[in-house]
């Protein structure tokens, strides 16, 4: 089970920073994700983080503004974003999956949690 916390209503430039627990199962074994999904656009993978921590993965669009970590002993994980603009409104939920050959193939999460909201205006 994941249970994502930390969304909100910001301005634009603010930080917020989101934090998703985990609950059962083997979390150091799982990819995590955070997935976003705006209305009226396709969901996007945002970022990503390896089973270890070592290797992580930002879109484009957040690169250099969002940063994820994870703590395997604490069973979480967070995304700390910066320089919030409009278009990162949106519902952000947290993914896990053990076996993730592609972070936008969406299937290849095994568990999803309820989604956060964030809101950024203008």
């Amino acid at each position: 089970q994941l249970v994502e916390s930390g969304g909100g209503l910001v301005q634009a430039g603010d930080s917020l920073r989101l934090s998703c627990e985990a609950s059962g199962g083997p979390f150091s074994r799982y990819t995590m994700a955070w997935i976003r999904q705006a209305p009226g656009k396709e969901r996007e993978c945002v970022a990503a983080i390896s089973w270890s921590g070592a290797s992580a993965y930002y879109a484009d669009s957040v690169k250099g503004r969002f940063t994820m970590s994870r703590d395997n002993a604490k069973k979480t994980v967070s995304l700390q974003m910066n320089s919030l603009k409009p278009e990162d409104t949106a519902v952000y939920y947290c993914a896990a999956g053990v076996i993730v050959r592609s972070y936008s193939n969406f299937g290849e999460y095994d568990y999803w949690g309820q989604g956060t909201q964030v809101t950024v205006s203008s």
